[in-house]
């Protein structure tokens, strides 16, 4: 058993019996007691409901002050379910909120699901993830001042595609290892691979939804970009740096207000976390860099 707040644990079931006891369990230096995990519903643009999962501390007060970070991927038929990470922990025992959100392009609801979430139906994903946003922030779970937005791979794609869309609903933006060049991605590495879940710019009708919410290609002057802290690894032979070295370029020569537009790269890594220090770094310069520009500059 796990769950956002419960390390993996094993059970014995003895069928003489029907009793369980425990088998095995690993030692945390954190009280699950203390946490609570909720899922709600939303309605998206199109009347979906959309499901979502909230973790936080006990006796959280809904005074809209609330360090948020809005977790979601949406594709692939990928499945977002419950699960325990001790990187997590760090960002609740700071009184955040963890928001992990259901978007369509998963599997949560099986093949249908996904569908809705692909090709020329992909912005039903951005419409999914801006609606999960809307809600908290009505729901005075949080503000926009106090929301991030994070995801990865395709998640980092979710996330470049939504802050062009609706960069008011964020503080904090962190696209990691992201797909930001959707006219592209099919000519690099494995990109081709992804041809049946994106379509292709190749094809006339598909071409015209990429290039309608591509990362790179929607960043215009004058949008009131978050806080944004771009991830990549110099060996990422999956998504390919190139995405978010040209992301972060194009970004930071539009953008010219005060919130700051970085990019971290990981050296010696690849598409995932290649040692437990690095991991460990990197999350540590992610809640940094999320709760100063929250203006949390104090730690519990």
């Amino acid at each position: 058993f796990t769950s956002f707040t419960f390390p993996a644990t094993i059970y014995r079931y003895d069928l003489a019996t029907k009793k369980t006891t425990l088998f095995r369990a690993p030692e945390v230096d954190f009280k699950p007691a203390d946490y609570e995990t909720k899922q709600v519903f939303f309605t998206s643009k199109d009347g979906t409901r959309v499901p979502m999962f909230l973790t936080y501390r006990k006796g959280l007060q809904l005074d809209s002050n609330n360090p948020t970070m809005l977790y979601g991927y949406g594709g692939f038929n990928v499945t977002l379910t419950p699960g325990f990470s001790s990187l997590l922990i760090p960002f609740l025992e700071q009184g955040g909120i963890y928001a992990s959100v259901n978007l369509r392009g998963g599997s949560e609801y099986g093949e249908t699901w996904h569908e809705q979430g692909m090709k020329l139906k992909k912005q039903n994903v951005f419409d999914d993830c801006i609606a999960a946003a809307e809600y908290l922030i009505a729901r005075k779970y949080t503000s926009p001042q106090k929301l991030a937005l994070r995801g990865g791979s395709n998640g980092g794609l979710l996330v470049g595609a939504v802050i062009n869309q609706r960069p008011d609903l964020f503080r904090v933006a962190i696209p990691q290892v992201g797909v930001m060049d959707m006219l592209r991605f099919h000519k690099f590495t494995v990109g081709w691979g992804w041809v049946s879940d994106y379509g292709s710019s190749d094809n006339a009708d598909e071409f015209k939804a990429i290039y309608a919410y591509s990362p790179i290609h929607n960043i215009k002057e004058g949008i009131p970009y978050p806080a944004t802290m771009i991830t990549t690894a110099d060996h990422d032979d999956r998504v390919v740096p190139a995405h978010s070295f040209k992301y972060a370029a194009t970004l930071q020569e539009h953008y010219k207000g005060p919130n700051p537009a970085l990019i971290r790269i990981e050296t010696n890594s690849g598409h995932g976390a290649s040692n437990t220090k690095k991991n460990i770094e990197s999350t540590a310069d992610i809640y940094a860099f999320m709760l100063w520009n929250m203006g949390v500059k104090a730690l519990k």
